[in-house]
């Protein structure tokens, strides 16, 4: 009398949110649902765990957790070649003030 396994709704939940964050981690708002993708994830192995394998749903989490991963990296790299660009540009404008050839 063992019960039917039952798919996680969560499950679904962190893969899409692992999408949201692969499509939104270059704009460095990927990080936000790439969290929540994350603990959610989390909490549904807590669940499956529980549950004795009647939860089902182990390769949504899965794929939503790498797809979570990569729109974290995504976003550091975004900040990272924002702030090489911004040094460069720093760098290549002239410092401080430019005092006529004359003046002592």
């Amino acid at each position: 009398m063992d019960p039917e396994p039952a798919p996680s709704s969560k499950a679904r939940a962190v893969l899409a949110l692992g999408v949201v964050a692969l499509l939104t981690g270059a704009l460095v708002g990927g990080v936000i649902p790439a969290t929540v993708a994350l603990l959610l994830a989390r909490q549904v192995e807590r669940q499956a765990y529980a549950a004795g394998g009647y939860l089902t749903g182990s390769a949504f989490v899965r794929r939503g957790r790498r797809l979570a991963w990569a729109g974290i990296i995504l976003a550091l790299a975004s900040l990272v070649v924002a702030m090489i660009a911004g040094l460069l540009h720093f760098a290549g404008s002239p410092g401080g003030q430019d005092f006529n050839s004359t003046t002592d």
